[in-house]
């Protein structure tokens, strides 16, 4: 395990080098929102095309605040946190009761309903046209408006992130959700409240959407409509799979590529979907566990092959 963090701790200090710092900045948003869905997806097998209703619920309810109320960074982060956990709350509650085809097309459901109200609610949400003017408030003396400082203070949250979802994957309750996208009918059998330990898993994955939808508005200073639409719900779960859902890592893997191509190789060949696409083709029919078990494959190879 120390391996890919110093790996990733290098990335950080690198990244900004490579690519502007917005969009080093949004590759560790990215890599947040992935953790979330990823203990959803990888870790208890449910596979939510919703995610991004706990992304924009928090993105629009702090961008609000932030914007016309002027609350700190720290109180706005802790409002994006806990809208997230909410409307994960309320989603999960209705979805955890079905299973299969009937929970995917409930997540959609739910996510086009709250899609179409943030439309609709122009006062608002400014509908189509999202809600601009959302601030980076100073903290501390510190003020964001720097790109770097920006994004030193995104890749110190990512940080946290990754080592709370850390703890809890490694947590008895990561076992226990584990053991439930390996059979739930025996997980039941031996005494677990399924559906609950599901809704617990939305709502941990709802807070760390939610703490991502913040950072988000707060990079680019609007929030748009299709922050909270199944497409980008979509992207992350593409990003997941593409890393390698189940794993720690994979993710953060999955949120570099996918960023990466979309906001760099975008710029240079329209057609850039191209390569996602067969990415994604090459997952699901080779390598299930995305990057990450690619690269456990090549370091086995070659330890065979070192050793004959």
């Amino acid at each position: 395990m120390k391996r890919p963090f110093i790996l990733i701790l290098v990335s950080i200090f690198l990244l900004p080098l490579v690519v502007r710092p917005a969009i080093a900045s949004e590759i560790w948003i990215f890599a947040i929102f992935g953790l979330g869905l990823n203990l959803l997806l990888g870790y208890t097998g449910l596979l939510s095309f919703g995610q991004s209703t706990f992304f924009g619920s928090a993105a629009y309810v702090a961008g609000w605040l932030l914007k016309f109320y002027g609350i700190n960074a720290f109180l706005a982060l802790g409002i994006g946190v806990g809208v997230g956990a909410a409307s994960a709350a309320l989603v999960g509650y209705l979805c955890v009761q079905r299973s299969g085809l009937y929970f995917i097309m409930l997540t959609f459901a739910l996510n086009q309903l709250f899609y179409f109200t943030a439309y609709q609610w122009t006062s608002v949400t400014g509908g189509e046209d999202g809600m601009p003017g959302i601030p980076r408030p100073v903290l501390l003396g510190i003020d964001f408006k720097d790109p770097l400082v920006y994004y030193a203070f995104v890749s110190v949250l990512f940080l946290i992130s990754l080592y709370a979802m850390k703890r809890i994957v490694e947590s008895p309750l990561g076992k226990i959700l584990q053991a439930i996208r390996e059979n739930e009918i025996r997980a039941e059998a031996v005494g677990y409240n399924v559906p609950r330990f599901k809704l617990l898993a939305f709502i941990i994955g709802g807070a760390f959407s939610g703490l991502a939808g913040v950072l988000y508005a707060m990079l680019f200073g609007i929030v748009p409509l299709e922050a909270i639409s199944f497409v980008f719900s979509g992207n992350v779960v593409f990003a997941t799979l593409i890393g390698g859902s189940g794993s720690l890592y994979g993710p953060v893997i999955g949120s570099f590529v996918f960023i990466w191509l979309s906001e760099s190789v975008s710029t240079l060949w329209a057609r850039w979907p191209l390569l996602l696409g067969m990415a994604f083709v090459i997952v699901v029919l080779f390598l299930r566990g995305g990057i990450v078990e690619a690269w456990s494959r090549f370091w086995l190879w070659r330890s065979s092959k070192q050793k004959n």
